[in-house]
């Protein structure tokens, strides 16, 4: 099992050699090889920006990105952290002890490393699990869903996951571009009209794929007949089932039956086609830059400076929310109200 763990979270595949994947003992057994299980998920693809900002020869730019990607992963842990320490209300009026959530979890790691492992899981194309991401908190998962439903671009699989992040660069250059009143550029390089289409292209429709494969899958009895928990719980399910298809990452809310006729196309469907729809408009905004000239360094506006950074991580986040929102409030968001409200369902 050893080599085939380490390509397992060095390569951010994450499928396990057995069954628990990382929360079985022999391929996590203590919390120093848990330590190394997260820093080796997340190794190659945090060294994706510093390998870009040598590439076009400005390390400042690869730092900037950097820490945009820190920052919402940072956001993410304390919000998984936080969700997962405070626990379950109806666990802790049955006198449970603090009410810490530690359903689905290795008592060997507890809820922060649990909490530290999926959110780096989610953010990377990894998909590995030390604990059942299941049996998390509601607002756990919509931080874990909203990781893989965002393209995975923080930090991103290795590979092609920094090219998620960088439609996103691209397209806060084009708005910042619009709201100076400069002709939108990023590196120096013009982004004209198709360059934008395939930048919205490769930004929106796997969102939208995501969407209308959740939507398919709830409305009819092939989907609806997998459902362990038909309620607001079953959606989030359903809707994490298809986000981590489109982004490859490979994690599931095992809840969910999955291993049907219906999940097993559409969900291959969308792993197939969530991958082209990616790097289709990548290559064809690459080719179609490559082309075009520099522009003179003084009138560039400045991409390593934090008020880009902050930009570029709230365009995220505005994307994200407008894209998710609805559907995470029929499910999780209305999950955790009921929760706090002492109801179950």
């Amino acid at each position: 099992a050893a080599p085939q763990i380490a390509i397992k979270q060095l390569g951010t595949s994450g499928g396990g050699f057995f069954a628990a994947n990382s929360a079985h003992p022999y391929e996590n057994p203590t919390p120093i090889t848990d330590y190394v299980n997260i820093l080796a998920l997340l190794l190659i693809a945090a060294a994706f920006p510093f390998a870009f900002g040598a590439l076009i020869k400005d390390r400042s730019q690869g730092w900037a990105i950097f820490i945009a990607m820190m920052l919402l992963f940072i956001i993410g842990l304390w919000f998984v952290i936080w969700s997962e320490l405070h626990g379950n209300p109806l666990l802790t009026k049955l006198g449970i002890h603090n009410g810490v959530n530690m359903e689905g979890k290795e008592v060997r790691f507890g809820p922060l490393a649990s909490a530290f492992f999926a959110n780096s899981a989610t953010a990377t194309s990894a998909g590995a699990a030390s604990s059942s991401y299941d049996s998390l908190m509601p607002l756990t998962g919509i931080v874990l869903i909203f990781n893989m439903a965002i393209g995975e671009v923080i930090f991103g699989g290795v590979g092609s996951g920094f090219i998620g992040m960088m439609f996103y660069v691209m397209l806060t250059m084009f708005l910042i571009g619009l709201m100076i009143g400069r002709s939108p550029e990023v590196y120096g390089k013009k982004l004209e009209a198709y360059e934008m289409i395939m930048i919205v292209s490769a930004l929106f429709l796997p969102c939208a794929l995501q969407l209308i494969l959740s939507a398919i899958a709830v409305s009819i009895s092939a989907g609806t007949s997998s459902l362990g928990n038909p309620t607001f719980h079953g959606l989030s399910e359903v809707i994490y089932a298809y986000a981590s298809g489109v982004g490859n990452n490979g994690s599931a809310f095992a809840g969910l039956k999955a291993d049907t006729p219906f999940y097993n196309l559409t969900i291959a469907f969308a792993m197939l086609a969530g991958y082209l729809i990616t790097i289709i408009p990548a290559l064809a905004v690459a080719g179609s830059i490559t082309q075009k000239n520099s522009s003179p360094l003084a009138t560039r506006f400045p991409t390593n400076r934090p008020l880009f950074i902050l930009v570029l991580v709230g365009i995220i986040f505005i994307i994200g929310a407008l894209t998710f929102f609805p559907a995470l409030v029929l499910g999780p968001v209305v999950e955790h109200l009921y929760i706090l409200s002492g109801k179950t369902f």
